[in-house]
């Protein structure tokens, strides 16, 4: 089985991905980049290339446009870039929260490497917590990631963990075109950690908003038939609009039953996810029974989140937070709000 995750470091409980070496509590910045595999630089060689001559001699040229990065501690390559190519080191993630943890009560609870080095992360509660009816609390954090492949900006996202069941989901605000959980600096240009935390001011309001939103879903009551509609829109991205349709639902039952008699029925786009979290929502998932999920948009969101997280096929469970926090999974998560919000509009 392949593995992306190099190494990492987690204090408290198991993470909800269920990787890393435990720390005591109220490690130092410098414990946290030795235990995480954040104790090495990005370093970079201009690229140069073999040809031969008329001779048939090889010689080594230049190619001055392009640089390869690597890691000081293995020299193991990570990518070729251009010359503008601004890269953000391992140390620079964990200095960020420096200041946070030592005087804004930010606490460090996850950091790590993926991917050989090529991406890594470091994730922080914020202190901010909330309990929806039910006593269902979700707990506020804040994750800054980067990549040195091309695949990721350096992004400083808030994140909020629904504790019962440790589903992660990234705080965006309906309606904002600059989006108030999230700033990207592209490594066009040179990460300022001091400006990215001065964008980010507005925490606390999009802390609020975003749970009164959640609040706003559990209190929102849905029928089976809007369940159905609504999984259909997250997993197949359908313009179905979002109604108390009997018929939706008697058809997606219908159609799973068919399924499970005859393995032979070609399967439509996303069937067993579909099933799977419809399950969920019905009462398998965790926290399905709490008062705030129970039969209302928020126990749909979770399902979804549930199942990204925790459920969703993945080669392993590196891969599986991967896709979660950065790639597949993080945007069916966004999708999966976008849709769930329609039911309060």
């Amino acid at each position: 089985m392949a593995h992306q995750l190099e190494q990492m470091a987690y204090v408290g409980e198991t993470p909800w991905h269920g990787l890393g070496n435990q720390l005591t509590q109220h490690q130092p910045i410098e414990v946290w980049a030795q235990q995480a595999g954040m104790d090495w630089r990005i370093e970079s060689s201009d690229v140069s290339y073999m040809a031969q001559n008329a001779r048939g001699q090889s010689i080594i040229m230049p190619f001055e446009e392009q640089r390869v990065l690597y890691r000081s501690d293995t020299h193991a390559p990570l990518s070729v870039v251009s010359q503008r190519y601004q890269e953000v080191q391992p140390r620079e993630i964990l200095e960020f929260y420096r200041d946070l943890t030592e005087q804004s009560g930010f606490e460090l609870e996850t950091a790590g490497v993926l991917k050989g080095g090529k991406k890594f992360w470091a994730l922080a509660r914020t202190g901010q917590s909330t309990a929806l009816k039910g006593k269902d609390v979700s707990n506020g954090y804040m994750l800054l990631a980067t990549a040195c492949d091309g695949t990721l900006a350096t992004t400083a996202q808030f994140t909020s963990i629904r504790v019962v069941c440790n589903n992660t989901l990234a705080i965006a605000l309906q309606g904002q075109t600059n989006n108030a959980g999230t700033v990207k600096v592209p490594h066009s240009t040179k990460f300022d950690a001091e400006a990215v935390k001065q964008q980010l001011g507005i925490s606390v309001q999009a802390w609020d908003e975003h749970m009164y939103q959640m609040k706003q879903l559990s209190q929102r009551k849905v029928s089976q038939g809007e369940a159905a509609a609504y999984f259909d829109a997250v997993f197949n991205n359908t313009n179905m609009s979002i109604l108390d349709q009997e018929e939706n639902i008697i058809q997606f039952y219908r159609d799973v039953a068919a399924k499970a008699d005859n393995p032979t029925t070609k399967s439509e786009p996303n069937g067993k996810a579909m099933s799977k979290v419809m399950q969920m929502f019905n009462g398998q998932g965790r926290g399905a029974e709490l008062s705030s999920a129970k039969n209302t948009a928020y126990g749909l969101l979770c399902s979804m989140t549930e199942y990204i997280d925790h459920e969703r096929r993945a080669m392993s469970r590196d891969h599986r937070l991967d896709s979660a926090w950065f790639g597949a999974g993080a945007n069916l998560k966004q999708r999966s709000v976008q849709q769930a919000l329609q039911f309060i509009v």
